[in-house]
């Protein structure tokens, strides 16, 4: 018997009370008020479906959604079940040894900047999740509410919020820390399934940024990977929404990661889930414009939290 349930999600930042149901083992989360569309919680940490038909079957049953979504794992990457899907796409190095890595998947550009890190007297190694972990963390949280052109979602989050949110999976979990002068000036969290490590948090003070801790803790990420012989390291998407490119996909492009494309699947699960996935409805609105007007409107909406931020810091 499937228990429905209420469940906490992560939406821009802030928790959100869902349905959800836990079906085969995996918890199914479920968004939306007109299309509801279902999907794994936490999916980037989830090992994958291997027989989405018995999800189905159940989902269908229950009618707790239109649709269920569900992405496909590395390495396989061609198209393994009949349903729909469309093409997303992760940013993704793969990891041979860190010689070759550093010898072949990276250029002179990146090399320089993690030598640029070394030499800065930034020291970097894996770090326990303590106390005095998570008041590091919390410090580069709270330097600045804005960050690439929006609001920060972590800004001024109280200590055991920051603890409990980086807490998940910790049986998984691994973090490094990018140190200068005894003091976390940067931090990558990494979560391990099957033969895949996923950089799930990767961040630094702005105020660091010349030391390049960034390219730092990348470059032990990697040597971490060599060493427990898992092939794939990810680092989010290689593009989002309609964007060919920008400044962090020419980052993680410098540093060896590539474009990999997965299927991502949307079965309908009602009536209306049909007609939601004919009109592709499954769609944010962002992803209906093209790249130029998205790209200005990303600019545009960079300069007014920028001004907002700085009347806030002039005062009255």
């Amino acid at each position: 018997m499937n228990l429905q349930k209420k469940e906490y999600i992560s939406i821009k930042g802030k928790k959100k009370v869902v349905n959800a149901v836990v079906v085969e083992g995996k918890n199914i989360v479920v968004r939306g008020k007109f299309i509801k569309i279902a999907f794994v919680k936490d999916e980037v940490c989830d090992n994958g479906i291997a027989t989405p038909e018995t999800i189905i079957d159940k989902l269908k049953a229950i009618r707790i959604a239109d649709i269920f979504t569900f992405d496909q794992k590395l390495p396989e990457t061609a198209p393994m079940f009949p349903y729909f899907y469309v093409w997303d796409n992760l940013a993704v190095l793969e990891v041979k040894s860190f010689k070759h890595w550093w010898n072949v998947q990276i250029g002179n550009d990146a090399r320089r900047m993690v030598r640029k890190a070394e030499k800065a007297g930034v020291v970097v190694k894996a770090t326990p999740l303590t106390d005095e972990m998570v008041i590091g963390i919390k410090r580069i949280y709270d330097e600045s509410p804005i960050r690439q052109g929006k609001p920060f979602w972590h800004y001024k989050k109280d200590f055991e919020t920051v603890k409990k949110e980086n807490s998940t999976y910790l049986d998984r979990s691994e973090f490094i820390g990018a140190y200068f002068q005894n003091e976390l000036i940067a931090f990558n969290k990494l979560f391990y399934t099957d033969n895949r490590a996923d950089q799930i948090q990767l961040i630094a003070k702005l105020a660091h940024k010349d030391k390049s801790p960034i390219n730092a803790l990348i470059s032990k990420a990697v040597e971490i990977c060599s060493e427990k012989r898992i092939s794939y390291l990810t680092y989010g998407k290689y593009h989002y929404r309609n964007k060919t490119t920008d400044s962090l996909s020419d980052f993680k492009k410098r540093n060896g990661f590539e474009k990999i494309e997965i299927p991502r699947y949307y079965v309908p699960l009602s009536h209306k889930g049909k007609i939601a996935i004919f009109l592709r409805l499954y769609k944010g609105p962002a992803d209906f414009l093209p790249f130029f007007i998205l790209q200005n409107l990303l600019a545009f909406r960079a300069m007014v939290y920028s001004l907002i931020f700085s009347s806030k810091q002039k005062g009255p």
